[in-house]
């Protein structure tokens, strides 16, 4: 049975629409004033409210401005009484959240109508949200899913760590690093464009693929041939038009040498300390476009030298595609002067690059997965 909260200073009103709600089968309950009702509604939360406009203390809309406010009451239908019939008294009625409108003196046919019609609306609501809350169940499950698939720590010859925090739609965000041997390291971040499990699902295909190896005759070693391979392999046309950007590189810890090569990725950003007051920054990026946008897509590798007392970073772009506070979008160079400036905070420098982005971030969530991976080759 649906619940409505009728408010009136009126008590002739009020009875008048208990009588008239409670034969259509509605439990209803009765309030005299604003401040009453809005505490009756909290402590039942119906279906419905009608409201009368022009009451003493709080008036109509101003109850309803309350209750449009309340997450929990999202879905309860508002509808104002009112002997004002003029467009700009029901823009006002509009602007402070009512539903609907019922005119005085009240005609039993139309209130009847409007409060079923409101009713639908209200129970349409309630399933939306409750599909809104499965599927963002089901996406928090997903991401756990892929959580459970990406590397541990890593501190023996290297020390590698990671941060993964998928967005509520959860993006395609996707990393992994291993030995080839015990000289060579694979490390690799990719990005599928889009949300949801139809990015996600060809993020896992590849690093299962890459992780077991399955390619064969591929070498591994050789990161431009691997992302040839990549593109050959998931193409738009039959992978759901999806496509993903990603860096790829191998690490030889014996000549301390990187090759790399990247497909529409941002680049890889690499840190010498050469002293207290001298930092070496390096972009490490090949030209490439995202696999699988071209059959016939190029790929090179690009080297570099390894020195002491540097760091790698490599990451998605939901790092630094950040909406402010002010509505301006922060930039790639920016997150990498917060990198030189917390370059220098020790076992907690992740930790502190995310706690810049949290409170950067204009928003509760990340509009995009942000994933960030830190080499140091101490």
């Amino acid at each position: 049975m649906f619940q409505i909260v009728v408010i009136d200073d009126d008590r002739s009103v009020q009875i008048l629409l208990k009588r008239m709600l409670e034969k259509q089968g509605y439990e209803v309950i009765a309030a005299s004033n604003g401040s009453e009702g809005i505490a009756k509604v909290l402590a039942c939360q119906p279906a419905l409210i009608i409201c009368d406009w022009i009451m003493p203390g709080l008036n109509g809309l101003e109850v309803c401005h309350y209750i449009k406010t309340d997450p929990n009451l999202s879905t309860t239908f508002f509808i104002l009484l009112t002997s004002l019939d003029s467009v700009a008294d029901r823009v006002k009625g509009l602007d402070a959240g009512a539903d609907d409108f019922i005119t005085k003196p009240i005609e039993q046919n139309e209130l009847q109508a409007r409060v079923r019609a409101g009713l639908r609306l209200h129970q349409l609501s309630r399933d939306l949200q409750s599909q809104k809350l499965l599927l963002e169940a089901e996406m928090a499950e997903a991401a756990e899913y892929v959580r459970s698939l990406l590397p541990q720590p890593m501190s023996e010859l290297l020390t590698i760590n990671s941060r993964f925090i998928p967005s509520r739609q959860l993006g395609g965000d996707c990393f992994d690093y291993y030995w080839l041997d015990p000289d060579y390291m694979a490390i690799y971040l990719l990005d599928t464009a889009g949300h949801g499990l139809k990015a996600t699902l060809p993020s896992i295909s590849v690093l299962n693929l890459l992780r077991s190896r399955a390619l064969k005759s591929l070498n591994y070693y050789q990161p431009s041939e691997v992302l040839r391979a990549l593109n050959d392999t998931f193409q738009m046309n039959y992978q759901n038009d999806k496509y993903f950007t990603i860096w790829y590189g191998v690490y030889n810890r014996i000549k301390r040498q990187l090759i790399y090569s990247s497909a529409g990725h941002p680049p890889a950003i690499l840190i010498t300390s050469k002293s207290l007051n001298v930092t070496e920054v390096k972009q490490l990026r090949t030209p490439g476009m995202p696999v699988g946008m071209f059959p016939e897509a190029k790929y090179v590798d690009g080297f570099c030298n390894i020195e002491e007392c540097s760091t790698l970073y490599i990451f998605s772009d939901g790092v630094y595609e950040i909406t402010k506070s002010d509505g301006t979008l922060w930039s790639l160079d920016a997150f990498i002067q917060m990198l030189i400036e917390l370059e220098h905070a020790g076992e907690r420098q992740l930790d502190e690059v995310l706690n810049y982005l949290t409170d950067l971030n204009s928003k509760e969530a990340f509009d995009d997965d942000l994933s960030i991976l830190q080499i140091k080759f101490d």
